[in-house]
């Protein structure tokens, strides 16, 4: 069987919350082996995604192995070292003080393994007027402007629906450290990568940001609207809503012409996108007095063969249960000693060489679950991991 794309490399994974893992199970869903280095209980920092069997914690670490080690005692310091001089990537998300204390800057590891890629990732950034601030999802959300665009206009601000940021800054991450191992390949050299949940965000506005920055121009929010192309939003259907887009002229004369609208595409306030953006509100209400006239079904069969996209607005049972997500197979499943098989949603990437296995290696480990097995591979006899259990420095 053809090895994965990413088999070759051990990541220790040091991170709680979301944004931190979600970068790490990039790797571990395409064969990076990872070693998840775990606080004991009564030191943890906790986590806000639930409780480690529940679904989402067991979509966060499928793929990885647990080791709970206390890197507060002189013999998980000493097992840390040795982790490190073994590993590829080391991910984490401390604050810079307990970096240095804990011997994880990036200077302390490459007098370790010079070869080694620090991977961190943060609220706010690794310096800065507010690096010491605690980040989350919705704080960043907030005040990276996208709330400000996000719902209807004169409803005020709207929180995206989906952990954004959390998993905006993880990709990003994700991706930095493949780029550090391409150089690695090329130099042998090692680096820092980082990021953060306020430069992840800043750059997911896309569009809306370059409309500030090259124009001044602060995008105000539109619903369910598009900001600038018309008409493309969610329009009525006699027995629900759909979403349509028929911004372009050829988009545009066959919508009308599909749906039997000959009077809108020989209206003169419609003749060309200029005159559609500038009666966009009328001309919304023109478009909702004909898509009402069909089903949501109709509608779809009637544009989507015309080149007119046209899709329904599903809860996510049901966009997981439609037919073309069923053809994808986006979900596979983990084994799970105490659950059973878990289901749990693949990666999006395909790779024609390594088509995505039947099922995940293994589900979400139990802290510490993997404790024994991985001091064994690192040398310590029994006696030596029963003495280190017995010190508390491993569990």
């Amino acid at each position: 069987m053809t090895q994965a794309p990413l088999s070759r490399y051990t990541v220790l994974d040091l991170t709680i919350a979301r944004a931190g893992p979600a970068a790490v199970r990039l790797l571990a869903d395409w064969g990076a082996t990872i070693i998840r280095v775990e606080p004991p209980p009564e030191s943890s920092r906790g986590s806000v995604t639930g409780r480690r069997r529940g679904p989402d914690e067991q979509n966060l670490h499928r793929n990885k192995r647990s080791l709970v080690l206390d890197l507060k005692t002189p013999q998980g310091a000493k097992v840390l070292r040795r982790l490190i001089e073994r590993s590829d990537v080391v991910v984490e998300n401390f604050r810079s003080d307990v970096k240095q204390r804990l011997g994880l800057t990036y200077e302390q590891l490459k007098k370790i393994n010079p070869r080694i890629i620090l991977a961190s990732i943060s609220g706010y950034g690794q310096d800065g007027p507010y690096a010491q601030r605690p980040g989350v999802d919705q704080i960043m959300q907030g005040m990276s402007g996208l709330m400000s665009v996000t719902g209807e206009p004169g409803r005020g601000p709207m929180r995206v629906g989906i952990a954004i940021s959390d998993t905006t800054a993880g990709m990003f991450l994700g991706q930095g450290i493949l780029l550090a191992l391409l150089h690695r390949e090329h130099t042998g050299e090692g680096q820092w990568v980082h990021t953060s949940l306020l430069e992840g965000m800043l750059n997911k506005l896309d569009f809306q940001g370059a409309r500030y920055t090259v124009a001044g121009e602060v995008a105000p929010q539109e619903g369910n609207a598009h900001p600038t192309q018309v008409p493309m939003g969610t329009y009525s259907a006699s027995d629900g809503l759909v979403n349509i887009c028929a911004v372009t002229l050829k988009m545009w004369e066959s919508f009308c012409t599909a749906l039997g609208a000959t009077e809108l595409l020989q209206h003169p306030d419609y003749h060309d996108g200029a005159a559609r953006l500038k009666n966009r509100h009328a001309l919304d209400e023109a478009v909702n007095a004909v898509t009402q006239r069909f089903s949501m079904q109709d509608l779809m069969a009637k544009l989507n063969p015309v080149g007119v996209p046209c899709g329904p607005i599903y809860d996510i049972g049901q966009a997981f249960e439609d037919p073309q997500v069923k053809h994808l197979r986006m979900t596979r499943p983990a084994p799970h000693p105490v659950l059973g098989d878990v289901e749990l949603v693949r990666s999006p990437i395909n790779l024609s060489a390594f088509p995505h296995p039947e099922r995940f290696q293994r589900a979400a480990p139990d802290p510490g679950e993997h404790s024994a097995e991985l001091l064994r591979e690192l040398g310590y006899s029994d006696a030596e991991i029963d003495a280190m259990r017995t010190q508390g420095a491993v569990a």
